[in-house]
């Protein structure tokens, strides 16, 4: 068992979770579907550092945490569910065990960031979901590169003009973090490279 698939296993299994290293098995094999190149196990390792890092502040960590795992399981590029079908998998696999699931859920299903929660724990999953928006800039720059990558079906100016559309809307916010913890470690990264990138030729 691999570091990855044995904190995944611990957790489920902490939390009343059944069957645990099958449950990691199918969700990895959706991780690793081809045409993913941005929502994939890199994708929850990076989230799970940036929740270890902001671990002490989080109240309930084991809801914030299983919902970063499970936040993209489900992943069809350009479709408006992708949330809600990963929360629907949650609720498959813990099968009544899981005491916290629909916090959880509530939690996934705020990662579309089409609002913002009042509850403080899906704040913290939104937050590290956009954690990366404020990562050094080469490294934002290569995950421009691999969300391009999982959209084939739009063409160039198709693509520039949703991309746009959205960087501007996350430069609008009276502020793109939620919580305090990611607003003073990540808002200045993240809204310098938002202009950096609207400031590139399509």
């Amino acid at each position: 068992m691999n570091r990855t698939q044995g904190r995944f296993v611990e957790l489920w299994s902490r939390n009343g979770g059944a069957r645990g290293e099958a449950v990691y098995a199918d969700l990895a094999r959706h991780y690793a579907e081809p045409g993913r190149h941005y929502h994939t196990l890199r994708h929850v390792r990076r989230c799970l550092r940036d929740f270890d890092l902001a671990r002490g502040a989080i109240a309930h960590g084991d809801l914030v945490e299983l919902a970063l795992w499970c936040h993209d399981v489900i992943y069809v590029p350009g479709a408006r569910d992708n949330e809600q079908r990963s929360a629907d998998w949650l609720r498959r696999c813990a099968d009544d065990r899981i005491a916290t699931c629909e916090r959880i859920c509530e939690a996934i299903l705020a990662t579309r960031h089409t609002h913002i929660p009042d509850d403080l724990d899906a704040r913290f999953a939104c937050d590290i979901d956009l954690a990366s928006l404020g990562a050094p800039r080469r490294q934002f720059r290569d995950n421009g590169i691999r969300l391009r990558a999982e959209r084939p079906d739009l063409d160039d100016h198709a693509y520039a003009m949703q991309e746009r559309k959205m960087l501007q809307g996350m430069l609008a916010r009276p502020r793109i973090y939620l919580t305090d913890f990611f607003h003073s470690h990540c808002e200045a990264a993240a809204r310098a490279n938002l202009a950096w990138r609207l400031a590139q030729p399509d």
